[in-house]
């Protein structure tokens, strides 16, 4: 690896931020990373389905490579009894937000990634861009990347117009350690992709890493998903407000969804849900919920900034594609970069359209499988009229 002499600030240091990061290390940049948290990230979403594009960074970065996840050999559609109603063979490699996570922080310098910095302003001046920070610190460098997700206030900055809608559903989500699910359903759900579809909704799991990132047979996890239609202005904000009574903007973490909500959540479950997906939900400790947002921007470079990753577009869970387009755009970057000899108004430049026809195109494709899966039947969700509706389906 060459050594530059360029400077890059990553406001953000989650999936996007680090890709960005190690990527641009990759080919001989200095990268800061600034993340508002003060602490380590931590289970942020559970499971993620392995794209070429996350390996292909890791590859690159010199991570290895070898043992990112899970194998799932075939996929099974339920039927409401329980029985399979359709088998599919289809090998998928399925990880988890953590050892992602933790394998690029591991590989990114300690002493570069800094925690409880809150992005204040962002100046440009002929070849240099400046963060400064609420803490009254501040950084310059030859190109700042915005990575700091749904929330961006990078993207705030340059674009205040721009924000996220909901969707119209909510992903509830669970974790189950592997020695912790009965028998029978273990067997059923073990290296398989699971769904259950019923008007409006559908669940999937798979299993990923389990605690300390093992891929070791019974200490794995099972990870699940469910879709739930609630009403924006009725509904929403009820499942939002956690155990503590905060409203949350868009997600409650694993362990502080509020005690009636989870109450219902199982209530609902045990309703409508095939019997081994009860046996599912039933086994989670702690279930979290994040609505579902679409959002998508005009434009990715602003001078000598970039957005990247869920700060710029957020594709629907149903693509699969989140962690892959932020790996995507990393890569892309760090190309970019070199072909233009690492100047980066022209790299930006030709960086930016293909992105932003990548992100435009997997938005709309969420969007087309979201709203067949949820809205098929109008906009409600389904219990005791389940019966009827599936013999129309």
């Amino acid at each position: 690896m060459k050594v530059t002499g360029n400077r890059a600030i990553v406001i953000g240091g989650s999936l996007g931020g680090l890709f960005t990061g190690i990527m641009l290390r990759a080919i001989g940049w200095e990268v800061d990373i600034y993340e508002r948290s003060a602490h380590d990230l931590d289970s942020r979403g559970g499971g993620v389905v392995l794209q070429p594009d996350v390996v292909e960074a890791f590859q690159r970065a010199g991570i290895n490579a070898q043992a990112l996840g899970v194998v799932a050999h075939e996929r099974y559609y339920l039927n409401p009894d329980g029985s399979i109603a359709q088998r599919m063979p289809m090998r998928q490699m399925l990880t988890s937000w953590n050892l992602l996570y933790g394998s690029m922080r591991r590989h990114f310098p300690a002493e570069h990634y800094h925690y409880g910095k809150h992005l204040s302003q962002i100046q440009q001046m002929g070849e240099q861009v400046t963060a400064s920070f609420a803490d009254g610190t501040s950084d310059t460098a030859d190109l700042l990347i915005g990575a700091d997700g749904s929330n961006s206030t990078v993207r705030h900055y340059f674009l205040p117009d721009v924000q996220y809608r909901y969707a119209g559903y909510v992903a509830y989500r669970g974790l189950i350690n592997e020695a912790e699910l009965e028998e029978e359903a273990a067997a059923l759900f073990s290296e398989r992709f699971v769904f259950y579809q019923f008007p409006n909704s559908h669940i999937l799991q798979y299993i990923i890493p389990g605690e300390h990132e093992s891929l070791v047979p019974g200490k794995r996890r099972f990870n699940w998903v469910w879709y739930v239609n609630y009403d924006e202005a009725t509904e929403l904000s009820r499942i939002l407000t956690d155990r503590n009574n905060k409203r949350r903007d868009y997600s409650i973490p694993p362990g502080l969804l509020a005690s009636a909500v989870e109450q219902e959540l199982r209530s609902y479950a045990n309703t409508v849900l095939a019997p081994p997906f009860q046996k599912l939900v039933a086994a989670t400790q702690e279930p979290f919920v994040q609505a579902i947002l679409d959002l998508g921007v005009p434009q990715m470079t602003f001078g000598r900034v970039a957005l990247v990753g869920d700060a710029a577009f957020i594709p629907r869970p149903h693509t699969a594609a989140s962690t892959a387009k932020a790996a995507a755009n990393a890569i892309a970057l760090a190309d970019a970069l070199v072909n233009y000899n690492h100047d980066v108004r022209e790299a930006l430049k030709s960086w930016e359209p293909l992105q932003l026809a990548y992100g435009k195109q997997l938005m709309v494709s969420g969007q087309q499988l979201g709203n067949r899966s949820q809205f098929s039947h109008g906009t409600s969700r389904f219990g005791e009229n389940l019966d009827l509706l599936q013999q129309k389906a």
